[in-house]
């Protein structure tokens, strides 16, 4: 068959890399040969756009037992305890069907962890959604949410923390970022790395069906107004069967059977058996004949790009096929020795007693294309928001509108389709700053939270990308968990948009800044591009999820209020930056000027005393305060107890618009008992951290000094009412 410009461009590739595959294979490569290429070639598999930046990260620390290049990046957290931990982004899916677009991102996430050696014990998602009354949007978070609570429900893994957030950058291309927390044994860590000649591939899980095929093209391609025919893309999953596959491979990993195993996600067959043998430097030869296929007379083009769930590749020590397939049948799983590795350096694929395909595995992975993009620096829109050129407003109203935005309104209508105590083990729902988990039987656990803020980054990048990552150490830092490590899944437009790009590098190089500063290293992530429609991109949406470790937990601290007449303190000093907030956002439909600047040395110091405190047992409950101001963190604290606040105006700063909604960074909220004050501020003022005495706790209402007064009754009604209303 003559491959065509047209087919060329069809697989999601450009005529001149094209002309690149065939001079590496010294020929034309035929339609198998092309799809493989293009599974492996395109943004989503081979990160062509975002190496040569991906690779300035901080990947290292005495903590990191595994960085980014494999299924899913590994701490240590003593004790021969170790987390496994990966975010993931199946946007494309999920705008186009969204219930199995969720669920398979879900799913594929979860084999990230468990491919590992580790048990899944927790799951997060960041999710965001166009403008509310978009004609798409309800029907698209419903299926979204019920896709989420539908395969971690069923699989029984805690659905324990996340973020849902509007805006109608989003309208036409959702965002689905999929989080998977596990827990394994230092010394039992599993590999994608094969090794060996002649050792048994071994295909197990599911039956391969034509679901899914070009998935990973699909997600590597701008949306069009034919979005909705490319359905057939979206993978489909089953929780139930994935169930069986996680405890099978567990199972096996507890001898030493296995040399490497890889999860069967974008590009299936293809990307598993590429990444194996190239990470071992070997080659692998299959016989497709013997792929278990639930569909009648599938191709191997169909078989090598099927993107079929819940399916794993499997490279065994000689001998040990007879007892593995013994687990397997016992699990009511596919267990088929499809191939073997060999030392020829080449993807191999038979069909019909012919080769069929073959490729030099480098060919696949190093020598995929690597593009050093152009961009474009942001240039600083330095705006400054003079408050009496705009219309009065009282500081209550301007709350009221805050507190009921789709953005800040209760969202437990959400996770409440959420199991999110399954396994027992969930110390801290979601709600708070960040979830905790227990480790099993054991008196540590871990504190979990992601994060995102598109308005910043949009902005201005470079701080945008500084802030997300300090608002995420400072949500782990609140409920006393030391922060160790993240995983990112940066969200973005059409990377060959040189402003795009600059977006990117500049997000990057601010997360990068942050991550050195604080010693947060980045383990493992994720990059989907070209999350727009018709050229019109998304807002730069780099998504943060953090992993803390608690050394032991008594009571898990929240931001409820505890005390009535406990004293708060304000860590962190107060400009009153307005610019890009909340309060200009959804009062005025004002969204100018820069982000407020981020402090790193202020963002540590803060944040590891707060946390000291906290391990001293001095402080009731914490919160930190970000979008929205001090005021709205106050009220975020008395609407989940049954104490308000009396707060005393500010003495210095004089503007109490700027006071009381500024977003300064580097702050948090601390409610203490009058006994331990003397002793907390001398601890404040020997480590140079700037603090207010801001007013105490009192029963039933929020009150600011001669400004507003509401009962936490209303308070609670007002966050409320959005959804009622949706």
């Amino acid at each position: 068959m003559k491959i065509s410009n047209k087919i060329v461009e069809k697989h999601g590739l450009k005529i001149e890399e094209y002309e690149s595959i065939k001079k590496l294979l010294n020929r034309q490569p035929n339609l198998l040969e092309l799809g493989i290429f293009s599974a492996m070639w395109n943004e989503h598999c081979s990160y062509k756009s975002s190496r040569i930046h991906l690779r300035k990260l901080p990947t290292k620390g005495k903590q990191v037992i595994q960085g980014p290049g494999e299924n899913a990046g590994v701490i240590d957290i003593g004790d021969n305890d170790a987390i496994v931990f990966k975010i993931e982004s199946h946007n494309h899916p999920s705008y186009i069907e969204p219930y199995q677009g969720a669920a398979t991102g879900v799913g594929g996430i979860l084999r990230d962890v468990f491919t590992m050696g580790a048990r899944p014990i927790a799951l997060l998602n960041s999710i965001h959604f166009g403008s509310p009354d978009h004609t798409k949007t309800k029907s698209l978070l419903n299926g979204v949410v019920s896709g989420i609570g539908g395969y971690g429900n069923c699989i029984g893994i805690p659905t324990v923390g996340g973020e849902t957030k509007f805006n109608e950058t989003y309208n036409e291309n959702i965002l689905v970022n999929a989080m998977a927390v596990g827990h394994a044994n230092k010394d039992k860590i599993f590999y994608s790395k094969a090794k060996g000649l002649n050792k048994s591939v071994v295909y197990v899980g599911s039956k391969t069906g034509r679901d899914g095929i070009h998935g990973a093209s699909m997600a590597s391609a701008e949306f069009d107004e034919n979005s909705e025919e490319k359905k057939p893309t979206v993978q489909v999953g089953d929780p139930f069967t994935e169930k069986l596959l996680m405890e099978a491979c567990l199972e096996l990993m507890k001898d030493n059977s296995i040399i490497s195993i890889q999860d069967m996600g974008a590009a299936g067959l293809t990307s598993s058996s590429v990444e194996m043998a190239s990470k071992g430097g070997l080659g692998i030869e299959l016989e497709l004949d013997k792929v278990p296929c639930r569909e009648e007379n599938m191709t191997p083009y169909e078989m090598m790009l099927s993107e079929s769930q819940e399916r794993m590749l499997i490279i065994l020590e000689d001998g040990k096929e007879h007892n593995a397939k013994k687990i397997f049948d016992k699990w009511d799983l596919d267990f088929v020795v499809i191939g073997k590795t060999t030392n020829t350096n080449k993807l191999t694929l038979k069909f019909n007693n012919k080769i069929q395909g073959e490729i030099p595995i480098e060919a696949l992975a190093s020598k995929a294309p690597i593009y050093d993009r152009k961009w474009i620096k942001k240039k600083p829109q330095k705006k400054e928001i003079n408050l009496k050129d705009l219309k009065k407003i009282k500081i209550e109203d301007a709350l009221i509108k805050i507190l009921s935005n789709p953005n800040h309104s209760n969202k437990s209508w959400i996770t409440n389709q959420y199991d999110q105590s399954v396994m027992c083990d969930t110390a801290l729902k979601s709600g708070s700053d960040a979830a905790i988990i227990r480790i099993h039987n054991k008196d540590k656990a871990i504190a979990v939270t992601v994060d995102s803020s598109a308005y910043y980054c949009k902005s201005y990048p470079l701080t945008g990308g500084k802030q997300i990552v300090c608002e995420n150490w400072r949500n782990l830092i609140s409920v006393g968990a030391k922060p160790l490590a993240i995983t990112n899944c940066l969200n973005f437009g059409n990377p060959e948009n040189e402003e795009i790009m600059g977006e990117f590098v500049e997000c990057l190089t601010g997360i990068k800044q942050a991550c050195e500063f604080l010693d947060y290293p980045v383990v493992s992530g994720n990059v989907s591009f070209y999350n727009g429609t018709n050229k019109k991109n998304i807002y730069p949406t780099p998504v943060i999820g953090g992993v803390g470790l608690i050394k032991k937990i008594t009571k898990p601290l929240d931001h409820n209020f505890k005390k009535n007449n406990s004293n708060l303190i304000l860590i962190g000093k107060t400009f009153g930056h307005l610019e890009q907030s909340c309060f200009l956002r959804e009062n005025y439909s004002i969204n100018d000027g820069l982000p407020p600047e981020i402090n790193l040395k202020n963002e540590k110091n803060n944040g590891e005393i707060v946390l000291k405190l906290i391990e001293e047992d001095l402080i009731l409950s914490s919160h930190d305060v970000s979008d929205g101001g001090l005021i709205t963190a106050l009220a975020e604290m008395s609407i989940v107890s049954k104490y308000g606040v009396k707060i005393q105006k500010p003495k210095k700063l004089t503007n109490l618009f700027k006071y009381f909604f500024g977003e300064d960074q580097a702050r948090y909220i601390l409610e203490i008992e009058a006994i331990n004050l003397p002793k907390i501020e001398k601890v404040l003022k020997n480590n140079d951290v700037y603090y207010e005495n801001i007013g105490f706790t009192q029963k039933d209402y929020f009150e600011i000094e001669g400004e507003l007064k509401i009962s936490n009754k209303d308070l609670f009604k007002i966050n409320n009412e959005w959804y009622n209303n949706f």
